[in-house]
């Protein structure tokens, strides 16, 4: 399920996947298939782990990178959804071959 929420969202964030929803800064970004992908995938991770603990796992990992270089869009960067999801964002396919835990490869990239 899609959601708009034109004021939920700062600076460059415009989507963002808690499941089962994926949150949109405007409408138009429906038609946006490199980002509805992106969310998707991060939906399809958010199920392999359960949910919350893709939710801690994410925190976790995320805080740890703020801890090492100072800034939070880097650390946001650095993480393996992030890292997987930017990765294969605009493989319309990649969802139907993607295998298991994907995002393991890509926690030393």
């Amino acid at each position: 399920m899609i959601l708009v929420f034109k004021y939920f969202f700062r600076g460059k964030y415009v989507g963002l996947a808690l499941w089962p929803f994926i949150f949109l800064k405007s409408r138009d970004l429906k038609e946006d298939q490199v980002l509805m992908n992106h969310e998707r995938i991060h939906l399809r991770q958010q199920l392999e782990l359960l949910v919350l603990l893709f939710y801690l796992w994410y925190v976790l990992e995320w805080f740890y990178h703020l801890l090492a270089t100072g800034d939070a869009y880097r650390a946001y960067k650095m993480v393996s959804f992030e890292k997987e999801a930017y990765r294969y964002e605009g493989d319309a396919g990649y969802l139907a071959s993607r295998k298991p835990w994907a995002f393991l490869r890509f926690l030393h990239e």
